[in-house]
């Protein structure tokens, strides 16, 4: 047997063995899908009035000025034409098409250098432009009704780019005939595997799950489990000091996801960090609840939740006062509990701090669009018949903001190349979600973000309304600068509303996770610092002093002037509160029932 031929027989081989893969996994595909789980329909989309409103405007301006229409029909297939005639002037001679378009899904050479490619992009994203161009022009559509027809007619446009379909795909095509194929069956392993692993539910994993181990190489952070009740475990971390300062420090984290996204590596850790710097800290972390949670209000994560670990904290010290830190929606609940304690005459809280944290909803930015009642609905519907806001469909929401990124890459890698996720840690504790009690998750969405309760003074604590004037201790807040689910100017303004005298406000640039999550010795992102007054966002930013570097160590100079003297630093566990188990503990590791 010649050489071609035994490579001919090897490829024949090759092919047969890929077969017998995919005809397995297409049997455990069917059964994946099967068990997918009915649910409210409103959850996957936004109700039809959205895009009848859109068409009917434009309906409404084509009758009204039709040589408007016209000249936007005309200037769009002026375009078409042009670009065109420079696809085949390029293929005549040989060469790219000069001037291409400039995209980064479209970075395979192929793109511009073969004609049939070349033209394909240049007209999607002429297509995608006319397209936004046609809604940026309508007249007649209310601000929130423009912004939503807008952002999921972009996600419809992003869904149908040439590069999400594997015969539009030349590196998808590449890989599969430098593998003999074999790259689409790894793809559809993938995806398989996916699906099985959520239920049914079409969910890309974006980091690779067998390369972390919470407590093994990530959230290593030496500590002891101090406290435990149903809502959260109380971690006290072990002092790297001989002194600490006398105030101890409390975390909330937000209960949407896990504890220890400021645990991560040791390289990157903020809890590592600020034991570093001489405090004694305690991390709440919050159960991940099941459907026996299902009545758990607003009220009991402050009273079971937010006081009970602030009592714990004094108890363990034996400070009379504590100062606390809350991340995105952990930092709504602490203003509201300041607000709360502050009408109670309760001084337990001696400095706050809010990490992206949104208490003024009047404009809650990109996420916005899933707060119209349409979803709202759908959410309340299903939450209450599951008992609990599934952390997938919280998971997928927050991907849409940014689906280029979150789903249509990964999937394009993950799927139709058979690459493996990369081993990144912020993306593993993305996918690492938790669920919301039903309760709890609508009084948020109906209470705080519909009605603006807490800004408007109507959000009830205890049966008894709370407003952001009543949040008066010493705070810093920190926002990012292109944060997609806290905005910074809307953590701003709820910050400007605060009774407090003494306010300090830092916008780091980066988004809601990267911003904070910036420690000192990357030198990667820097923060913006105003010492002035805080009038409007933009004159507020337009004032502001560039600072390079991260802002950890300004935070950690404003905590330490608020935090006492230095005494003899706190080991985990007393007579009142004996070590439980070592951190993370056990709650963040915990699955709930289904």
């Amino acid at each position: 047997m010649t050489t071609e031929e035994q490579d001919a027989a090897t490829k024949v081989a090759r092919l047969q063995e890929n077969l017998s893969r995919v005809e397995a996994l297409s049997s455990r595909l069917a059964a994946a899908l099967s068990q997918r789980k009915p649910h409210d329909l409103a959850l996957d989309g936004p109700s039809q009035e959205v895009f009848l409103k859109a068409a009917g405007a434009f309906m409404a301006g084509m009758m009204q000025n039709p040589a408007k229409l016209m000249e936007a029909q005309v200037g769009y297939w002026t375009k078409s034409l042009k670009q065109y005639a420079a696809v085949q002037e390029a293929a005549l001679k040989g060469e790219p098409v000069a001037d291409a378009p400039k995209d980064r899904r479209f970075s395979n050479p192929l793109w511009e250098t073969n004609p049939a490619f070349a033209y394909i992009k240049a007209q999607y994203l002429l297509n995608a432009e006319a397209i936004q161009n046609s809604l940026a022009d309508l007249e007649g559509l209310s601000d929130d009704d423009r912004s939503r027809a807008e952002f999921f007619t972009k996600q419809i446009v992003d869904m149908f780019a040439p590069t999400n379909f594997l015969g539009l795909n030349p590196d998808a095509m590449e890989k599969a005939m430098e593998t003999d194929g074999a790259s689409l069956v790894q793809g559809l392993e993938n995806l398989v595997r996916d699906l099985e692993a959520n239920r049914g539910e079409a969910q890309v994993t974006l980091a690779d799950p067998a390369a972390f181990t919470v407590g093994v190489n990530i959230a290593t952070t030496p500590g002891e489990v101090v406290f435990r009740n149903r809502m959260f475990e109380l971690i006290q971390y072990t002092p790297v000091t001989d002194k600490v300062h006398k105030i101890p420090l409390l975390i909330f984290p937000p209960w949407i996801n896990k504890f220890y996204v400021m645990d991560m590596k040791p390289a990157n850790s903020l809890i590592r960090w600020i034991v570093e710097q001489g405090f004694t800290v305690f991390v709440v972390s919050w159960v991940n609840p099941d459907a026996s949670y299902a009545d758990v209000t607003m009220d009991d994560y402050i009273r079971e939740g937010f006081m009970t670990a602030m009592a714990e904290v004094r108890r363990a010290t034996g400070e009379k006062r504590i100062n606390a830190v809350g991340y995105c929606i952990a930092g709504t609940t602490l203003g509201l509990t300041l607000a709360h304690l502050e009408k109670a005459g309760d001084k337990t809280v001696n400095a706050a701090t809010f990490f992206t944290t949104l208490t003024d909803f009047s404009d809650p930015g990109e996420v916005g669009v899933f707060l119209a009642n349409d979803f709202v609905d759908g959410i309340e519907r299903q939450s209450l018949k599951d008992g609990i806001l599934s952390r997938a469909y919280m998971s997928r929401t927050f991907s849409f903001l940014r689906s280029n990124d979150l789903i249509w890459q990964p999937a394009i890698k993950h799927y139709m190349m058979g690459e493996k996720p990369p081993a990144f840690d912020l993306l593993f504790w993305n996918g690492d979600g938790t669920n919301l009690p039903a309760k709890m998750a609508i009084e948020y969405l109906r209470g705080l973000c519909q009605d603006d309760g807490f800004a408007q003074g109507t959000f009830k604590v205890f049966g008894d309304p709370v407003k952001l004037s009543d949040v008066r201790v010493p705070l810093c807040a920190i926002a990012c600068e292109t944060d997609h689910i806290a905005h910074w100017k809307g953590s701003y303004n709820g910050v400007k509303q605060m009774g407090a005298k003494d306010k300090t406000f830092i916008l780091s640039q980066s988004g809601h996770i990267a911003g904070i999550i910036n420690p000192p010795s990357k030198g990667k992102y820097g923060h913006y610092t105003n010492e002035g007054p805080m009038g409007a966002p933009d004159d507020w930013r337009a004032g502001a002093t560039f600072n390079q570097g991260s802002w950890w160590p300004r935070w950690r100079d404003w905590l330490a002037d608020r935090s006492g003297p230095k005494v003899k630093a706190r080991q985990p566990g007393t007579a009142e509160l004996p070590v439980l188990c070592p951190a993370p503990g056990t709650y963040v590791t915990a699955t709930p029932k289904v």
